[in-house]
């Protein structure tokens, strides 16, 4: 088995994708907690491995450190093709990256801790505000997200095979808990969540699940 390493922090959502899918491919790793909230992302050793100060960092055998969660996923995918997280079909390996790019790319930038922290910190935001920022992003993607999993969905995001969408989607509904994100408006969501959670993959990597889990 290929040593890695896995520099992460519990509660980030980008740590659990990568988690997840180190669990799916079957890629024993050391986890190297990096307490963000604390500014261990600014040692100097971190630094170095990882130039943007963001989690997480995957550090693969004598390979260079890795970072940005869907380029790990995506290099884990082609190291270890089996079980696959993308479908061999291109127009379903097209819908699979449009769903993970819409957690990825359009909700996860605005609501990561860095941008919450600048909020806070820079323009006064109180916790009221944050939390309403919060779950107004959420909801931009949610809503399109929600109606796009209605025709894409079987037992998962795409189909019936787990694939990144669903570490996506899955990574991102834990991070909403903790900001009272309410999901009864996404029934499709909150159904292709629980299946995955059925799933030890999900289970055993989620953020309450961590050695360093507060």
């Amino acid at each position: 088995m290929t040593p890695a390493r896995l520099y992460n922090y519990f509660r980030s959502s980008t740590s659990y994708r990568v988690r997840a899918a180190l669990r799916f491919k079957k890629v024993e790793y050391e986890y190297l907690p990096v307490h963000i909230r604390k500014g261990g992302q600014d040692s100097a050793e971190y630094r170095a491995m990882n130039p943007q100060r963001l989690v997480p960092t995957l550090v693969l055998g004598n390979a260079p450190p890795l970072a940005q969660s869907l380029a790990i996923i995506e290099y884990l995918e082609e190291r270890f093709p089996e079980p696959p997280l993308l479908p061999a079909d291109p127009l379903e390996r097209a819908k699979v990256r449009s769903i993970a790019y819409m957690i990825a790319m359009d909700t996860h930038p605005l609501n990561n801790l860095r941008v919450l922290s600048y909020l806070r910190d820079n323009l006064d935001a109180d916790e009221l505000a944050i939390a309403t920022w919060f779950r107004h992003w959420v909801a931009e993607t949610f809503e399109p997200l929600e109606t796009i999993l209605r025709k894409t969905s079987g037992r998962y995001c795409v189909g019936d095979a787990v694939t990144l969408a669903d570490l996506c989607v899955v990574a991102q509904v834990a991070s909403n808990t903790r900001f009272d994100v309410p999901m009864a408006p996404y029934p499709t969501i909150s159904r292709i969540y629980a299946a995955c959670m059925e799933l030890p993959e999900f289970a055993e990597t989620a953020p309450g699940r961590q050695p360093d889990a507060e």
